[in-house]
C-alpha cells in the first residue's frame, strides 16, 4: 500500500512524501495543514518523483494538522463492558485539542499530577471533502484516508469530577500521537481491520473493526448533523477492550516504556513515555 507521510529533513524543513514500504519519495514542501487527503493531494503523492530516503533516517511528523479532532467513546462492546457502562444508544462524542498532537517517535509526556495515564489504540478517519448532514449512504464518500491514533487518557483528570469529563484529561500536551502515515481509502477494508496495542512483548489490545458498535458511516452521519466536517479533520473511532484502567490489577503507562499502536495496513505508531519530573 502506498501511504502519505509528513516528515522533517535534517535541515528542519517539513516535507510531504510517498511511503512505499520503508522508503519515502519526496512530494514537495508540506503546507501548514500537513497532508490533507483530497483527490488532488493524493495525485500529488502518487506522482511524486523527488529524492528518496529511508523512513528511519528522518523524523516522521503527525501527517495532518487538523482544525478538529473528534473522538468517539465506548465504541467497542468489550470496552464498554470493562468500563462497567451500558452500551450507548448513540455515539458518545467528545473532542481532543489539536495542541495535543505529536507524531511517530515523539515522546508522550505525562504531567506530574496525572497518576493514571492510559492508552487507547484507535483507527482514525481523516476527512477529505467538506460535509454537513451526510447520510449513512454517502458518508464514506467524504473520507480521504485513514491513520492510527493513540487516544492517551489521563484517567485521574477524567474521573475526578462528579460528572465524568473527557476533554481535559485527553488533551494534555502530547496526548494525541497520530500517524505514522495516512492510507488511501481504497486500500483499507473497514469491515475487517485489526487494531492493537503493545508495550514490548506485552499485548495490551487486540481487536478488529468488526467489533465496532457504530460504524465509520454511522459516526460521520451522526456528527455531521450539527457540525460541518472540513478536509483534514480527524475522527478517532473508539478503542477496544484492554485499556489499563479496565484491568485487574490496573496498569498504567510507566516512565521509560514505549507504547505501540498498530492499525493493519496503515502502520505502527510508536511513542516513548516520560513522566514529568
Amino acid at each position: 500500500m502506498t501511504n502519505a507521510v509528513r516528515y522533517r529533513t535534517g535541515s528542519g524543513e517539513a516535507r510531504l512524501g510517498r511511503l512505499d514500504g520503508e522508503t519515502i519519495t519526496d512530494a514537495g514542501p508540506a503546507p501548514e495543514a500537513g497532508f490533507v487527503p483530497t483527490a488532488e493531494n493524493w495525485a500529488l503523492i502518487r506522482d511524486a518523483t523527488g529524492a528518496t530516503c529511508a523512513a528511519a533516517d528522518v523524523q516522521l511528523l503527525h501527517p495532518v494538522v487538523p482544525r478538529k479532532i473528534i473522538a468517539i467513546g465506548l465504541n467497542y462492546r468489550d470496552h464498554a463492558e470493562e468500563s462497567e457502562l451500558e452500551i450507548p444508544e448513540v455515539p458518545v462524542v467528545f473532542a481532543k485539542f489539536p495542541s495535543a498532537l505529536i507524531g511517530h517517535g515523539e515522546t508522550i509526556v505525562v504531567p506530574r499530577e496525572e497518576t493514571r495515564p492510559d492508552w487507547e489504540a484507535e483507527l482514525a478517519v481523516v476527512i477529505g471533502t467538506r460535509c454537513y448532514r451526510a447520510t449513512k449512504a454517502n458518508a464514506l464518500d467524504h473520507v480521504g484516508g485513514y491513520t492510527a491514533i493513540n487516544d492517551v487518557s489521563g484517567r485521574r483528570a477524567q474521573l475526578e469530577t462528579p460528572l465524568r469529563q473527557f476533554v481535559y484529561g485527553k488533551s494534555f500536551d502530547t496526548f494525541a500521537p497520530l500517524g505514522p502515515s495516512i492510507a488511501p481509502v481504497d486500500g483499507v477494508d473497514l469491515a475487517d481491520l485489526r487494531v492493537s496495542s503493545r508495550i514490548g512483548d506485552e499485548v495490551l489490545q487486540d481487536s478488529n473493526t468488526r467489533n465496532l458498535i457504530f460504524s465509520v458511516a454511522d459516526i460521520i452521519e451522526y456528527v455531521s448533523r450539527g457540525t460541518t466536517l472540513e478536509p483534514g479533520d480527524v475522527i478517532a473511532t473508539g478503542t477496544p477492550g484492554g485499556v489499563g484502567d479496565g484491568r485487574d490489577p490496573k496498569r498504567y503507562l510507566q516512565d521509560g516504556e514505549v507504547i505501540e499502536v498498530e492499525v493493519a495496513g496503515i502502520g505502527t505508531l510508536s511513542n516513548p513515555v516520560r513522566h514529568e519530573a
